[in-house]
């Protein structure tokens, strides 16, 4: 390999990297083994991490008092990132139009969207992986002569439960890292290890951010030094909330904005149809209609009045099936 192949660290590996990995339960390392490193890189990186701890409460703080449309759209935004580290290439407008209204392209195309879906589904509510990983994944058990899932998982829970003591920032990445060698992951395939990490990492917040926004490189394979790959994942979070901080940025420039200058509308519509815009990255006039519960005519009326006031645009320039997104949000 190359040196330029060699900078590309953060991509996944070759799915026979990760067949050649055993099973936890056949790794001859006690979980305590396992940990230490992971503890010396988490007192090396003490300042970095406390400074990325500080940024995560600073976000966790803002969404808890934000509208509950900030969390969806930000949900959205990550699930659509982490889909092009598990080799999906989804954008939000994509992931919004399949959530919303079902709509794909090819087979492929539908069952990747389907997979990021349910990576936005897990990112934004339910129950977190601790709660149950199996019900959280929802995963079935493989099929006959395969090792039972129910032993892997709880292969990976004994380790990761000896990890408590770790910070919630670390203990996902421990946990990320563990992922394949527990046999959990299909060949080449992260996403799931990717979402559960980013819920673990969120385990200290109080409740506005349900999820740490990861970035692709800090979610990579990275290099096989504990320290180094911390410090990967470590930096990749901060660059990723620091990402998501200036979205929530832009959100809330156009929200007081708008509802400014929609002050002076009748009626109910004008506010719902602002919440939808805020919560989601395209909008059509009937998922407007369904979502407020306004009429076509009023949705439709509405969406003409901000998109001539240069709050909203049209994105498709058709004259049927169109799509509304924020301006400069």
């Amino acid at each position: 390999m190359n040196e330029d192949s060699d900078d590309l660290w953060f991509l996944p590996g070759q799915p026979e990297d990760q067949a050649m990995l055993a099973p936890l339960p056949r790794v001859a390392v006690s979980e305590r083994d396992q940990l230490v490193p992971w503890e010396r890189a988490q007192a090396a990186l003490a300042l970095l991490l406390a400074r990325v701890a500080a940024r995560l409460g600073a976000l966790d703080d803002r969404l808890l008092r934000a509208p509950k449309g900030w969390r969806h759209r930000l949900a959205l935004s990550v699930a659509a990132d982490l889909s092009w580290f598990a080799g999906e290439r989804v954008t939000p407008e994509r992931l919004a139009l399949w959530l919303s209204l079902r709509l794909a392209g090819a087979q492929e195309d539908a069952q990747a969207l389907a997979r990021v879906g349910w990576a936005m589904r897990r990112l934004s509510s339910g129950p977190g992986p601790e709660e149950g990983l199996q019900a959280f994944l929802g995963r079935h058990e493989p099929g006959q002569g395969a090792e039972p899932l129910g032993e892997r998982i709880e292969s990976w829970q004994s380790v990761m439960a000896a990890a408590g003591d770790l910070h919630p920032l670390v203990r996902a990445a421990f946990g990320f890292y563990l992922w394949p060698m527990a046999g959990l992951g299909h060949q080449g395939d992260r996403l799931e290890a990717a979402v559960t990490a980013a819920r673990l990492a969120a385990g200290e917040c109080r409740g506005g951010a349900n999820f740490v926004p990861l970035s692709l490189p800090g979610a990579g394979r990275g290099p096989k030094d504990p320290e180094a790959r911390l410090r990967a994942w470590i930096e990749g979070a901060e660059s990723a909330i620091l990402k998501a901080t200036r979205q929530l940025d832009q959100l809330e420039r156009w929200q007081s904005e708008a509802r400014d200058r929609t002050a002076k509308l009748s009626g109910r519509t004008p506010g719902q149809l602002l919440a939808v815009l805020v919560e989601w990255p395209l909008v059509s006039a009937p998922m407007a209609e369904h979502l407020t519960g306004a009429s076509r005519a009023a949705v439709q009326r509405n969406l003409t009045w901000l998109t001539d006031h240069g709050l909203i645009r049209e994105v498709t320039g058709q004259g049927r099936y169109r799509f509304w997104s924020i301006d400069g949000a």
